[in-house]
């Protein structure tokens, strides 16, 4: 393990407030981390993890899978969500219901009531791997929230405003740590910065991100 990714690790699970409709709920999937990486091994054996690839031909640094009724992708036909495994042609995998309920509780903790996702993205980041800038807008509903879930290695999160060019902040996430954000935050820019090589005692020399959202 690397020190200085940890030495700031919360000593206990609590809520931090990012913007209005939006927070953090730190080390709140931390007591479940190994039945969620054991359902995450099961989704990928099925559907493998892949570096998909945005319209403009750039080949995204984070692998990617998914999980539930849809699936996000992304190829020269755009950005969208579909039932079927484009590697495949299958359906995606059924979402297992640890990563359900999960999803549900944190959006209780957060004030979203009732959230039923119907579509879980599994993103591996290594060593190197970031998100730019982006909006969550392709789904059909933006009054559903969004769960983000990060296992493993700790990674900077920004989170920005409702305009591209609005400075985001950068928050530390760590192992279990869960955001939130819907409501007028919902289509708030957000990323990650790029990941700092360390090791995990649960996931290795990567982190894993799962989010949660209704894309119908």
């Amino acid at each position: 393990m690397t020190p200085d990714l940890f030495d700031d690790l919360p000593d206990e699970p609590g809520s931090e407030v990012l913007t209005e409709g939006a927070l953090i709920l730190r080390r709140f999937a931390s007591d479940q981390a190994e039945s969620l990486l054991d359902a995450i091994a099961g989704v990928t054996a099925a559907a493998p993890l892949r570096k998909m690839k945005t319209p403009g031909g750039h080949t995204m640094s984070a692998a990617m899978s998914c999980c539930g009724e849809q699936g996000w992708v992304t190829d020269a036909r755009g950005y969208r969500y579909q039932s079927e495994d484009p590697l495949s042609g299958r359906p995606w995998p059924a979402m297992p219901e640890v990563f359900r309920e999960l999803a549900r509780e944190a959006a209780s903790a957060a004030g979203y009531e009732g959230f039923s996702p119907d579509a879980c993205l599994i993103n591996c980041y290594e060593p190197g791997a970031k998100m730019g800038l982006h909006q969550d807008k392709d789904e059909y509903d933006f009054d559903q929230p969004i769960v983000s879930v990060t296992l493993g290695l700790s990674q900077v999160f920004q989170f920005g405003g409702l305009r591209r060019n609005e400075r985001p902040v950068n928050v530390p996430l760590h192992h279990g740590d869960v955001v939130v954000w819907g409501g007028p935050a919902r289509l708030r820019y957000h990323g990650v910065l790029t990941l700092k090589a360390g090791e995990h005692p649960l996931t290795g020399v990567c982190r894993y991100n799962l989010t949660f959202r209704r894309a119908r």
